[in-house]
């Protein structure tokens, strides 16, 4: 999707959706973000918005070949944002889509001018140093996250190694297609990017950066953010996956 707010100077803001998901996620932002004037709030905080579908998802599947991964996707999006014109914009993400923004901010540093993510993951930092150094609200949210990883993997494991086999499955069930997905909307996911094209980015990000802590996200920050200029915002309830929750009604006015 590609909507234009009516304020022409209006800033650029790609989203990406996760796994399992959608940009039917999106619906009931384009309103308030297009359009905040409408809602009370400030007319120069609009946006235009571009809100593409993973490739093999929905309008954008089945791809033709291997390979998609988060590095290659956020390569797409940059080109797609060149050629719709856009050449400074920002970007939000959240589960596989948080990834992707994440990449697309490092590859795009000329272009992308700050990004919002509402999922971030922080493991234990490899120094002890450094890990000592965790609050006792870090260390409770790092012993979660310990916690939860093996019982909620197993599905990982089979998508990362055996996809086809179990895809042959879940096309003659209806019913077992919706289970798989359905629990996943309750949890989190990944998919190829089990088998990147290069190693998981260590530098920090130097694109300003906005995280949303939900309380009932598994892969809640932990500790130090892996950026340069952040800020983290933390929310007592709320899912891992807000668009899977029915949507307030009543907006805030946009910050």
């Amino acid at each position: 999707m590609h909507i234009r707010s009516a304020q022409n100077d209006a800033l650029p803001l790609l989203i990406t959706h996760g796994w399992p998901g959608s940009i039917v996620e999106f619906l009931d932002v384009i309103g308030p973000l297009t359009g905040p004037g409408l809602q009370g709030g400030d007319p120069a905080d609009a946006f235009h918005l571009v809100i593409p579908t993973i490739p093999g998802y929905g309008l954008s599947g089945p791809t033709r070949d291997g390979g998609w991964d988060v590095h290659r996707m956020a390569k797409a999006w940059a080109e797609l944002m060149q050629r719709l014109g856009y050449h400074r914009y920002g970007a939000q993400g959240g589960d596989l889509g948080h990834a992707i923004t994440r990449e697309l901010a490092a590859i795009g540093t000329d272009h992308v001018v700050a990004i919002h993510l509402n999922t971030l993951l922080t493991p234990l930092p490899n120094d002890p140093a450094e890990a000592a150094e965790l609050t006792d609200k870090g260390q409770a949210r790092l012993d979660l996250l310990t916690r939860s990883e093996p019982e909620m993997s197993g599905y990982a494991k089979i998508q990362g190694t055996r996809p086809q086999t179990l895809a042959y499955a879940l096309t003659d069930s209806p019913v077992g297609q919706l289970a798989w997905i359905a629990e996943k909307f309750k949890e989190w996911t990944d998919w190829e990017a089990f088998h990147p094209s290069r190693p998981s980015r260590a530098e920090p990000l130097e694109t300003p950066t906005g995280v949303a802590v939900f309380a009932a996200g598994k892969h809640r920050a932990s500790g130090r953010l892996p950026l340069v200029k952040s800020l983290r915002t933390t929310h007592d309830v709320g899912p891992h996956r807000p668009a899977a929750q029915p949507v307030q009604k009543s907006l805030p006015k946009p910050l």
